[in-house]
């Protein structure tokens, strides 16, 4: 809606002045929806890390039971290997249904984007008279 406003308040005017103030307009809406995009794109890429991360603690937590007391304590070796695997699954548990919200507001947002390219076009047309009025409101001319 508030690409069409930038094309109205300008309507005196002529094509190329509308079509940048739609243009203007359109990126500021572009703006607003992906506002948090990049913000879950950081999260589902960094989480797998900070789960490898937590990996490689708990193996380093293995090596350094081993070092200290041997293989003769099994349970210093399973906390290690514990938390290893813990880490692992919970950034394995952020990333997956992150990436796949980003993934799918990223298509939300250009398809609204196209969409809204489309319209803005058609309205700029009618209101320069190159285009006739869509009377039925269905899209189809």
């Amino acid at each position: 809606m508030g690409a069409r406003r930038g094309g109205l308040v300008n309507l005196r005017h002529d094509r190329a002045i509308m079509k940048e103030a739609i243009e203007e307009t359109g990126r500021q809406v572009v703006m607003e929806l992906e506002r948090y995009l990049n913000t879950l794109g950081t999260i589902a890429s960094v989480s797998p890390l900070l789960g490898l991360l937590g990996t490689v603690f708990g193996m380093i937590q293995v090596f350094t039971s081993l070092s200290t007391g041997g293989a003769g304590n099994p349970g210093a070796l399973a906390g290690g290997i514990s938390q290893a695997l813990i880490t692992t699954a919970a950034g394995l548990s952020v990333a997956i249904p992150s990436l796949m919200f980003y993934r799918y507001f990223r298509g939300r947002v250009d398809e609204l984007v196209c969409t809204m390219e489309a319209e803005s076009l058609k309205m700029v047309e009618v209101l320069q008279g190159e285009r006739e009025r869509d009377p039925g409101g269905d899209g189809r001319q």
